[in-house]
C-alpha cells in the first residue's frame, strides 16, 4: 500500500527567492592565480581532449565549494572571470572538460557521445507564463563564451521555495504534483514521473515542460501545473543573472530550476555564445525509482544520466 506523502515545509540553504540574494551569495570570482591554473588544464590536455594532470593545489578549494554548493548549499554557483582570452583556439572547451573531470564525470548530450554542446543563448526568457527545462544530470554547466544580446541572462528559480509557497497557497496542487504528471521518456509511452518527491530524506524538484504529455494531463493535474506557474509568477521570486563571457554558472537542476530561453537552441560556430555540459556528480542525492526511466540510476552518487546511444536520456552504470 502507497501511503500518501506528508506535505511540509522545505527548509535550509535550498530555499531562496531572488530578491533575497546578493551576488555575493552565489559568486565565486576567479583570481589571477585560479586562472593561470586553467590555462595550464587547458594546454596540457590527452589524445581525447581531457587535461590529465593532478588538479593544482590552488584550484582544489574552488572545486570542493561548487561541489558542495550545488549539493548542500543554494544549488548553483556562478564562477567568474575565467580567462577566455587566454586560453587560445578550443582552450575554452579543454578548461571545461578539465574541471568536468575532476568534479565527476562528463555526460553525453546526443547519440554520438558529444560532451559538449554549443547554444545560441542566453537571451531574453521566453515571453509568457515561466517554462522550466530540465536536463538529465546531476549538475549542469553553461560557460559563456560571447555575449551579443543586450541584457541577456538566465532566469533561476529555487525547486524548494516553490513547493514551500504551494504548500501555503494550495496543497491541493502540490499534492497532485508529488503524485506525479504524465511525461514522454524517449518514443516509450508517458510515464508518470513526480515534480517533487523525497528520496532517502532528499528532496527532489524537477519539472520539464516540454516532457509533460499535455494531452495526457487530467482537469487536477493542469491546475497544479496552473498553480505551479503562478507561484513562479510572484515578484521576487526570479533570480535573473546576466552572462558575461568567462561566466561559468553551475546549477543542480534537482533544486534550482531554468526558465527556457528562445534563444537556447544549437548554433552555428560561428555564432556560438555558450557552451553546455551535463555532469554525473560523486556526492549527488538518491533519487525516487521512478526516475530510473530517465537516470539509468538513482542511487545516491551512482554515475548516471545523459543521453544513450538509441536516444533515449539515462545512460547508469
Amino acid at each position: 500500500m502507497t501511503f500518501p506523502p506528508r506535505l511540509v515545509p522545505q527548509a535550509g540553504p535550498a530555499v531562496w527567492s531572488g530578491d533575497s540574494l546578493s551576488p555575493a551569495d552565489w559568486m565565486l570570482p576567479i583570481g589571477a592565480e585560479e586562472a593561470a591554473c586553467l590555462e595550464t588544464l587547458a594546454a596540457a590536455p590527452d589524445d581525447a581532449g581531457r587535461a590529465r594532470r593532478e588538479v593544482p593545489p590552488r584550484l582544489v578549494p574552488v572545486l570542493q565549494a561548487v561541489a558542495e554548493r550545488l549539493e548542500n548549499g543554494r544549488g548553483f554557483v556562478l564562477l567568474r572571470g575565467l580567462p577566455l582570452d587566454r586560453l587560445g583556439a578550443g582552450g575554452p572547451e579543454a578548461a571545461l572538460l578539465a574541471l568536468a573531470a575532476r568534479l565527476g564525470t562528463a555526460l553525453p548530450q546526443d547519440e554520438g557521445g558529444s560532451l559538449l554542446r554549443a547554444l545560441a543563448g542566453p537571451g531574453t526568457p521566453e515571453p509568457g507564463p515561466p517554462r522550466f527545462q530540465a536536463d538529465p544530470a546531476d549538475a549542469v554547466g553553461l560557460l559563456c563564451l560571447r555575449q551579443t544580446r543586450e541584457g541577456g541572462s538566465v532566469a533561476l528559480f529555487s525547486a524548494a521555495a516553490l513547493h514551500n509557497a504551494l504548500l501555503k497557497a494550495d496543497r491541493a496542487a502540490l499534492a497532485a504534483l508529488y503524485e506525479g504528471l504524465p511525461q514522454r521518456v524517449g518514443q516509450a509511452a508517458p510515464v508518470t514521473l513526480p515534480v517533487f518527491s523525497m528520496a532517502s530524506g532528499a528532496f527532489i524538484g524537477r519539472c520539464d515542460h516540454d516532457a509533460i504529455a499535455g494531452e495526457a494531463l487530467t482537469e487536477p493535474q493542469r491546475a497544479a501545473l496552473a498553480a505551479l506557474v503562478a507561484a513562479a509568477t510572484a515578484p521576487g521570486m526570479a533570480l535573473r543573472i546576466p552572462l558575461h563571457p568567462g561566466d561559468l554558472l553551475f546549477r543542480n537542476p534537482q533544486l534550482v530550476w531554468k526558465q527556457a530561453s528562445r534563444a537556447e537552441e544549437p548554433a552555428a560556430e560561428e555564432t556560438r555564445h555558450l557552451l553546455r555540459l551535463w555532469l554525473a556528480m560523486p556526492n549527488s542525492r538518491a533519487l525516487p525509482e521512478s526516475f530510473r526511466a530517465l537516470f539509468g540510476e538513482t542511487a545516491a552518487g551512482a554515475p548516471r544520466g545523459g543521453v544513450q546511444p538509441s536516444g533515449h536520456p539515462a545512460a547508469g552504470g
